[in-house]
């Protein structure tokens, strides 16, 4: 009975363990360890195997309950939790087939991908009149697939 809790008691620190190392690997071995674990109870009697599976099963739940919901306030925890979020947009093509044929300036060296500006916007841009200078005058050739091609006017 000592190496069935043992067994269990491993797979939980192994449980925990995934948290530190993610990957799967220890969880796999823990969840290996628990079958183990409940399959010797289950040969020392059904009424053993049962309560084998319950605690092992109610103990994976709690630390799974400890480690999402406790932890994270912890100041160990908030090592590993994300405190902070990044918002972000991506440009919508069909808002820029309207760029065709204007006039902007580069805000940045095109070679041949860089920076533009286009009736006071920032767009990222594709030269086809290859390497461009910082302040060259451009002119919107094409808008396609989040691509903005602009050639030397």
């Amino acid at each position: 009975m000592t190496l069935i809790f043992l067994l269990i008691f491993i797979a939980l620190i192994l449980f925990f363990g995934e948290l530190l190392v993610p990957g799967g690997v220890l969880g796999i071995i823990g969840g290996v360890l628990l079958v183990i674990a409940t399959v010797l109870g289950f040969m020392e009697g059904a009424e053993v195997g049962v309560f084998v599976f319950l605690f092992a099963a109610v103990s994976s739940v709690a630390l799974l309950y400890v480690e999402l919901k406790l932890l994270q306030n912890t100041t160990l925890g908030k090592r590993f939790f994300l405190q902070s979020s990044i918002d972000g947009t991506s440009q919508d093509p069909v808002g820029q087939s309207d760029l065709v044929g204007k006039e902007g300036e580069t805000l940045t060296h095109l070679s041949p991908t860089g920076l533009i500006l286009v009736d006071g916007k920032k767009y990222e841009a594709f030269s086809q009149s290859g390497v461009l200078n910082k302040g060259t005058k451009i002119k919107v050739t094409a808008v396609e697939s989040f691509r903005v091609t602009v050639r030397k006017s």
